[in-house]
Order: structure tokens, then sequence, then C-alpha cells
């Protein structure tokens, strides 16, 4: 079955999740932590785009 169509316009918000293949751990230490901000600021940056707010889970 197909997933339905995403609701896209200028200025949506959306909520945008990650998780680890078999729930695993996705963060093993404070250092994963700070590389994936890192690399999610960079991304923001580079696409334009705006977190309101984020929480960050090991297995999530």
């Amino acid at each position: 079955m197909a997933r339905p169509l995403r609701i896209e316009y200028p200025g949506a918000w959306y909520h945008v999740m990650n998780r680890g293949a078999n729930r695993n751990r996705i963060f093993s230490n404070d250092d994963d932590y700070e590389l994936f901000i890192n690399v999610l600021k960079e991304a923001c940056s580079l696409f334009n785009v705006y977190i309101s707010a984020y929480c960050l889970m090991r297995n999530w």
C-alpha cells in the first residue's frame, strides 16, 4: 500500500524523525550526539531549514 501524498506548501511545519534499525541505538556516546548536531546544523544552513525544537534519544 502506497504512502499518502505529503502536503507541501511554503512555510509548512513538518515532523521529522529517525529511528535505528531494529530499534538499535543510534548514539553510543556523547561524541555521537555532538557529531549528529554538527551535521544537522550544516544541513540546515545548506538547505535553509529552521528547526524549532528537537529531542535526541538513543534509539528513536
